[in-house]
């Protein structure tokens, strides 16, 4: 059964239906969510209230665009709307993995780790809806077109996000 199948069933009061689309979704939403806010707890909340946000409006939603563009929005925007969370300055100690010595030098792996606390730091410093852009572009590979669905705006104004979020990222990188 593809998605719009599963809307139809889930409109009509089959929650078994709409359990099958937070199945097929979680995982992205629970990733864009999580690049937000850049910790696991944070993120699984976000997520939970995007799944329930989407379960209020599903008797309004008309299918004018594909339900993964529907979620992406709800979650974008549940997202921006958030109570500031404190981005951490360091990574959990649970995401630093192993080196392997054979692939990479220890001097190596600790810089490109330390690199990528202070872009996720950067990355949260942006602008909301630059920081969607660039989230929903360089993350998650979506086309300009479906992150200006997800947006509500124009591709113009999202290439135009993302060209912005790709300058202050460098001149936030640069002060780092």
């Amino acid at each position: 059964m593809d998605d719009a199948e599963l809307v139809k069933l889930a409109q009509a009061g089959r929650r078994d239906a709409f359990d099958e689309i937070v199945q097929r979704h979680q995982r992205r939403i629970y990733q864009l969510c999580y690049r937000f806010v850049g910790n696991h707890e944070d993120a699984s909340d976000l997520a939970q209230d995007t799944f329930v946000r989407a379960f209020r409006a599903l008797p309004r939603f008309k299918s004018d665009s594909a339900v993964g563009t529907w979620l992406h929005r709800i979650a974008v925007n549940v997202c921006l709307n958030r109570k500031a969370v404190k981005v951490p300055r360091f990574a959990p100690l649970e995401v630093v993995e192993p080196v392997d010595i054979k692939s990479e030098h220890a001097d190596a792996a600790v810089l490109r780790r330390e690199r990528a606390v202070q872009v996720r730091a950067a990355v949260a410093r942006l602008p909301p809806k630059q920081r969607a852009t660039l989230i929903l572009r360089a993350y998650h590979d979506l086309p300009h077109e479906e992150i200006a669905r997800i947006l509500g705006s124009s591709v113009g104004a999202v290439k135009a996000n993302f060209f912005h979020a790709l300058g202050n990222l460098k001149r936030l990188l640069e002060t780092s």
